[in-house]
């Protein structure tokens, strides 16, 4: 479990492709692989994935086929920039709303700077469309959201100064695509 609190910001510094899909190395803080384990979970862009291997600045992921058809990991070039979120410890803090890793879909995103807001307006995809409500929570890319305006095709969150200085969120192109993540609590409920 994850709480969509981006803890820092990897670097993609090798993606190869293998026989099961690819292996990704991420650069990151030493602070970041502090008793990291081997096999623990971390968020990658919002994507649990699992750690097979680590150094003082590295570490390393095994991402399967399935994965990369069903996220934005296969967009990603060497130096792209990754949110990082290591699992969620029983005891700590939830400062964002609880995740799974599990991506339900990609979405294409602008970003809109305008009248000092920062807004992500994002293509509402059509089987999630009844799940996502103005008030209700989503992530995108790793980072907990508050959905702020719902329209029939898209929907937009505003980001706050601190989710701009250590989230990738705001190195977007126009279609920019990126992970989504429903509201769990949503998608059990009867629409």
């Amino acid at each position: 479990m994850f709480t969509g609190i981006v803890q820092t910001k990897g670097k993609i510094l090798n993606m190869n492709p293998t026989q099961g899909g690819a292996s990704i190395l991420v650069g990151v803080p030493t602070s970041f692989n502090k008793d990291l384990q081997r096999g623990a979970s971390v968020a990658v862009n919002g994507v649990c994935l699992t750690v097979t291997n680590k150094s003082k600045e590295k570490i390393s992921f095994d991402v399967i086929k399935e994965t990369l058809r069903s996220t934005n990991l296969s967009r990603l070039n060497q130096l792209d920039e990754v949110n990082m979120e290591r699992s969620l410890k029983f005891g700590d803090e939830v400062g964002g709303h609880l995740l799974s890793g599990h991506i339900s879909c990609e979405c294409q995103a602008t970003l809109k700077k305008e009248k000092g807001e920062v807004e992500l307006v994002v293509s509402k995809p059509k089987r999630w469309e009844k799940r996502i409500i103005n008030k209700g929570y989503v992530a995108l890319n790793g980072v907990s959201l508050t959905v702020s305006k719902v329209t029939k095709s898209s929907f937009s969150v505003f980001l706050i100064p601190e989710t701009i200085k250590t989230t990738n969120l705001t190195f977007l192109d126009k279609g920019s695509t990126l992970n989504l993540e429903i509201d769990q609590n949503a998608i059990f409920h009867k629409v």
